[in-house]
């Protein structure tokens, strides 16, 4: 029986650097974009004290931009939502930081507590809305970078699905 162990055989790959890949400095992939949203919400350092909350309407800010992507930090009180939208060209993550969202398609509604993800593609249609009794903040992650947001009708969802009560 061989007694050469694997590592023996094919060598340690960490003393082997052109087999390693690098890190990319700025995401490529859906896998990636996921990643960095949840990197974000982990640092709360680097968003908390950002937030704002505006009785008046859904508070916004670029948190951060790369080659062709955006970050944004959302925030909602109670009974702030987007109307019924899609995203033109930009695919996205929507990663619920603080309190509840409910997001309501064609196919239904869900709760999305902290710490909940959604990742769409180009023509995905949704309302998100703060239906809780809490505020609550969201990070987005766009790719493309969001050029456009057009608003759709009723037609595109259930019966009631879309209106906040």
């Amino acid at each position: 029986m061989n007694s050469d162990s694997d590592l023996q055989i094919a060598g340690d790959i960490l003393e082997v650097p052109h087999l390693l890949q690098t890190p990319r400095e700025h995401p490529a992939t859906v896998a990636e974009f996921v990643g960095l949203a949840r990197t974000i919400a982990a640092d709360r350092s680097q968003w908390e004290h950002l937030v704002r909350y505006d009785a008046t309407s859904r508070w916004y800010h670029r948190l951060r931009t790369g080659p062709g992507y955006e970050v944004w930090l959302l925030s909602w009180v109670p009974g702030q939502g987007s109307g019924l939208h899609d995203h033109g060209r930009s695919s996205g993550v929507l990663t619920v930081l603080h309190g509840t969202l409910t997001e309501r398609t064609e196919r239904g509604t869900r709760a999305l507590r902290a710490g909940a993800q959604r990742v769409f593609a180009p023509g995905y249609v949704h309302e998100v809305v703060n239906d809780a009794l809490e505020p609550a903040v969201s990070l987005h992650v766009y790719y493309p970078g969001l050029t456009e947001m057009p608003m759709h009708t009723a037609q595109h969802c259930e019966p009631r699905a879309y209106r906040v009560p």
